[in-house]
């Protein structure tokens, strides 16, 4: 086969017939005709079997085929840049996810630090703060048949905070159900004119006592100790601090006029915060004197 005939078959798709020497079968090859080697006596075909070289001297015919080659995958350059760009894509997409979830994650997790150290700053006062009621004392009527009323001497629980007392409610259950309140005008200094709890006036120079002033619906407190002045001067017991709840139980139990023999009493002082200082009393059977301990 002359090298000008061969030539225009460079680049077809063609079918060629081979016979090696020596066979008596001739088998077939199709594919591309890359390229013609006549110093070294190859054809170069790129078939589906992949690309390789036929014997110029084994070639007994080619003819170009009208049959369409399949398609072969061929990634050309910009096709590894594209890969390229999407897989950056994704990965800036998954930081930004990343990025977000955290902070998600971190403001969620400083709020839930915060709601915690609240409520833990709560609870801890919650179970430190408090009132104790350390004694009651009943003073009597003149007949001693009856106690027209109640000095309760309360302090704070160790470790309490400040109690404001204009905002502490005092509760007394005998047939009814009473709620009292501090008078800040009943705020006395138990040393004034140096006389009794009971007997202690209204202010130093008062001839009216703090027991003409307590109703059904307020309490009076005298302070008992009180280095700080914070009592008296604004309403309020810190460590260290105690103070008598002075109540008319003559107005409470109207009926009676005061709590009789045998007879009992129970209430609540409950503050601001904390716990409250829980009472149940009762009566003695006969009263000795005008002044009778009761707890």
């Amino acid at each position: 086969m002359e090298k000008k005939y061969m030539e225009r078959l460079v680049g077809k798709y063609c079918k060629i017939v081979t016979k090696e020497p020596g066979e008596e079968r001739a088998s077939v090859v199709t594919g591309f005709v890359e390229d013609i080697d006549y110093k070294d006596g190859f054809i170069i075909v790129d078939s589906c079997q992949g690309l390789g070289c036929l014997s110029i001297e084994t070639v007994v015919a080619i003819k170009p085929s009208n049959k369409k080659h399949p398609k072969k995958t061929n990634l050309k350059e910009d096709d590894h840049a594209l890969i390229g760009i999407g897989t950056l894509i994704v990965f800036i997409a998954m930081i930004l996810v990343a990025a977000v979830a955290a902070s998600v994650i971190i403001q969620t997790s400083e709020t839930l630090q915060q709601r915690a150290q609240s409520v833990g700053m709560q609870t801890i006062r919650e179970v430190s703060s408090g009132i104790v009621i350390e004694d009651i004392t009943g003073y009597t009527n003149a007949s001693k048949n009856k106690i027209q009323y109640l000095a309760l001497s309360v302090r704070p629980r160790a470790g309490s905070k400040d109690i404001d007392l204009s905002l502490i409610t005092l509760t007394i259950l005998y047939e009814e159900l009473n709620v009292l309140t501090l008078n800040t005008s009943l705020v006395i200094d138990v040393n004034c004119n140096n006389v009794s709890v009971f007997q202690t006036p209204q202010y130093s120079t008062a001839n009216h006592t703090i027991l003409n002033n307590v109703s059904q619906t307020e309490f009076g407190v005298i302070a008992i100790h009180d280095e700080d002045n914070s009592v008296t001067g604004t309403n309020g017991i810190n460590s260290g601090d105690r103070v008598y709840i002075v109540v008319n139980l003559t107005a409470i139990i109207d009926s009676e006029n005061g709590l009789p023999a045998r007879e009992s009493i129970s209430g609540e002082i409950k503050p601001e915060t904390g716990a409250p200082g829980v009472f149940d009393i009762t009566a003695p059977a006969v009263f000795s004197k005008r002044i009778v301990d009761l707890w």
